[in-house]
């Protein structure tokens, strides 16, 4: 009857087990069946950004580009006073000026800033983002694994993998644009992941010092005990961020746009990720021991 009192965030975990893999296997398909939509930073093309005097509507702007010579129509975007032009292919020097000149004709004040991606420049980025995310991931391994101990280890990168995933799977489902800023946006997640993770995951270590853990559930009252006694500290952690990125989506630049939503998905999952994944996770690992413990002849 003492566990009777407490949050059973053990027992809720196995909802956001079944969510969570649903939303894994929903972005594993839509990643197979689509991929991503990168932007200009990952493939070859030209990105063509337009600061403006005035606002142009985009019949305006389709006229000003068919102007140009090309095999696929460009993606147009726009924001306040500017305009994005996206080329799938890379526009020589007199297509670039024969563009300009038709902008300028639309607007006399316009300013323009020209961005080109080769084949190998764009598979060199892509290839350089995952290596930084596998990286950082076997760091935290090395890490993890020395403060602590290897079902730590696992249990915090099934988490922060989770947390960058949904991320991806999420940008994959809805066609939301992959640019550099997201991979910075993925990295900045997986810190703060690992962050709140691992004040839990000290806590539990705490807690297995001072007290007696002879049966599963003894072990399952020591993690509902420990997330609950830092549950207030990593929901005002996550908050103050969440606050600060959710703000920046909203009164930022189009050039943070992606970063700022990609922060506020990831921290929205890492939370509950630290909370119903990671400490779940350790506590499936740690139940053979403690079988094993419990099986074992009493000395003395």
């Amino acid at each position: 009857m003492r566990f009777k009192k407490e949050l059973d965030f053990v027992h809720l975990s196995k909802y956001f087990y079944i969510f969570s893999i649903a939303l894994t296997v929903a972005g594993l398909i839509f990643l197979a069946t689509f991929g991503l939509n990168y932007s200009v930073d990952f493939k070859a093309g030209s990105n063509v950004d337009i600061s403006l005097s005035k606002n142009l509507n985009l019949d305006q702007v389709k006229t000003a580009t068919s102007a140009i010579d090309v095999d696929h129509e460009p993606t147009i975007s726009f924001g306040d006073q500017r305009v994005n032009i996206r080329y799938d292919e890379v526009l020589d020097e007199a297509q670039d000026e024969a563009l300009k000149a038709e902008i300028l004709k639309l607007d006399d004040k316009a300013s323009f800033e020209i961005n080109t991606v080769d084949t190998e420049m764009a598979k060199e980025l892509a290839r350089n983002a995952i290596y930084a995310v596998l990286i950082s991931c076997l760091g935290i391994i090395i890490y993890v694994s020395i403060r602590f101990e290897w079902r730590f280890a696992v249990a915090s990168i099934v988490a922060l993998l989770h947390d960058a995933f949904i991320v991806v799977a999420l940008f994959s489902i809805f066609r939301l644009e992959v640019d550099l800023t997201f991979i910075v946006a993925v990295l900045t997640i997986i810190g703060y992941s690992i962050n709140d993770t691992i004040v839990i995951f000290d806590r539990i270590r705490e807690n297995l010092r001072f007290g007696k853990q002879k049966t599963y559930e003894d072990l399952k009252h020591l993690v509902n005990k420990s997330v609950a006694q830092t549950l207030m500290r990593s929901l005002y952690t996550a908050f103050t961020v969440f606050i600060a990125a959710f703000f920046l989506l909203l009164f930022g630049g189009e050039s943070i746009k992606m970063f700022s939503l990609a922060m506020v998905i990831g921290l929205l999952f890492g939370a509950y990720s630290s909370i119903f994944i990671a400490s779940p996770l350790w506590l499936v690992l740690k139940k053979r021991e403690k079988v094993k413990v419990k099986s074992s002849p009493n000395k003395g």
